[in-house]
């Protein structure tokens, strides 16, 4: 088994000062990124002596380097080397390595030992896809459980400094793992920051949601310069309209933000349109709202996702609507409203 290159004791500093040395010799800081190592370089006084320390025997290397012979000196030399006769050598004789040589050799295996360990902490990105019909649940390399509803796309970095995750379209929900590394998700050009918690994120039409099943999330809008947007403990949800940021904090019940991991869903005065979105992307047979005062209709409701029996039932009850179906969908419109095609 190989022994690790930093035993289980070693200051986290060390690791740290190794990664942001390799960041900002590879240029690889963005701007906020920059800000952040300067907030960790004068943290402590460990971190700066760490950092230094790094950079100095970076330095050294390559100074040594440099200042080598060239290496036709250096066969120059070993043509001169004349064989002693093998019955005399009767003890070997050991010759010191030049000073500079020791020098080097001693510097290039710690740098390249810290080099190792930073390339195993670099950020590991992976993607993550629900297809149609299938949730699944994932659990991250931090321990963090994350529940991916179908028609999903995530990408999740875990790094030595940060964990983040990106949400590109649907929904998911973080059961987060402490860590001392901040947890953030980002969707719609939002940011949430966890503290220490159980969330939901849901892109939709217009809005994107946010529920809180336990603990506290900061919602922050990244392109308005950082602006705290919404302050969530459980039971609580926001919903930030994509248009113009207008944001509606609502309690809601912890149940119901984590019943679509059962399969379930459940909705509290919310428009038809959403309601039929979230149908859709767990069912072959698809509900179709043909016109925008039908898709508007707010109604509340209970249902397994996967029941379309249940859903079609449920709509016929609905008296402002008109409902029909066959094989392939369930077609629902307005009775003020006239559509095409027989109904």
């Amino acid at each position: 088994m190989a022994t690790p290159l930093f035993p289980s004791g070693a200051a986290a500093a060390t690791r740290e000062a190794a990664y942001w040395h390799v960041m900002q010799r590879e240029g690889a800081l963005s701007p906020a990124d920059q800000q952040r190592f300067m907030e960790w370089l004068v943290a402590s006084p460990a971190h700066l002596r760490e950092y230094l320390a790094i950079a100095s025997v970076a330095a050294e290397i390559g100074d040594a380097v440099r200042g080598l012979p060239p290496e036709s000196e250096q066969a120059g030399t070993r043509n001169n080397i004349i064989p002693l006769p093998l019955r005399t050598a009767r003890a070997p004789v050991t010759h010191a390595p030049p000073r500079r040589l020791s020098r080097i050799t001693v510097a290039a295996a710690v740098l390249l030992g810290i080099g190792v360990a930073v390339h195993a902490t670099l950020p590991n990105a992976r993607h993550y896809i629900a297809a149609h019909g299938t949730p699944r649940v994932v659990t991250l390399e931090d321990g963090t459980v994350m529940h991916l509803n179908a028609e999903s796309d995530v990408t999740a970095t875990i790094g030595l400094l940060r964990r983040r995750v990106e949400l590109a379209r649907g929904q998911a929900s973080f059961v987060v793992a402490e860590d001392r590394r901040p947890f953030t998700v980002h969707a719609a050009g939002l940011e949430v920051r966890d503290i220490g918690t159980t969330f939901d994120v849901s892109l939709q039409r217009d809005q994107a949601r946010f529920g809180v099943a336990e603990g506290r999330i900061h919602v922050i809008d990244l392109a308005g310069k950082g602006r705290l947007l919404a302050d969530l403990t459980a039971g609580q949800s926001a919903h930030v309209a994509h248009a113009d940021r207008q944001v509606s904090v609502v309690q809601e019940d912890v149940g119901a933000m984590t019943a679509w991991w059962q399969r379930r869903v459940v909705f509290r005065d919310e428009p038809l349109r959403d309601i039929a979105d979230r149908f859709n992307r767990m069912n072959t047979v698809r509900l179709r709202v043909d016109d925008s005062e039908a898709g508007a209709l707010r109604l509340t409701g209970n249902l397994r996702a996967d029941d379309v029996a249940s859903l079609r039932a449920f709509l016929d009850e609905q008296p402002t609507l008109a409902v029909s179906a066959d094989a392939r969908e369930i077609r629902v419109h307005s009775h003020r409203t006239p559509t095409h095609g027989a109904w």
